[in-house]
């Protein structure tokens, strides 16, 4: 399955944003995360989705990010309030058993820029 985000851009620190997550084929079978990587280091896990719609979010977004699936129409949003300038960088997702392989080939991203 390839994935690719879409719905960054520029907001100011408390702003929001919903970053979309499309997949070339369905997703109902896989466990889906955001991840976000800050400028120079890697990816890290923000946020994830299981099979049966169950959230699990980083400490640094609980609370302000919301994470959900429409298997109907193949996508994963990410919802993202209170934004803070740290939040910037760019937002991919990913099957989240085949990252945990290792050497994970990453789809297109999404730059997230938050001005404070």
């Amino acid at each position: 399955v390839q994935l690719q985000a879409s719905g960054g851009g520029l907001v100011q620190a408390g702003g929001s944003l919903r970053l979309s997550c499309s997949a070339s084929e369905s997703t109902f079978s896989i466990n889906v995360g955001w991840y976000h990587q800050a400028p120079g280091k890697q990816h890290e896990l923000v946020a994830a989705v299981t099979t049966s719609g169950g959230a699990h979010y980083a400490d640094s977004v609980k609370g302000r990010f919301t994470i959900s699936r429409d298997n109907a129409k193949n996508t994963v949003y990410l919802q993202m309030n209170t934004l803070k300038p740290e939040d910037t960088g760019g937002y991919y997702c990913a099957d989240i058993a085949k990252w945990r392989l290792g050497d994970y080939r990453w789809g297109q991203g999404t730059l997230v820029t938050v001005s404070s």
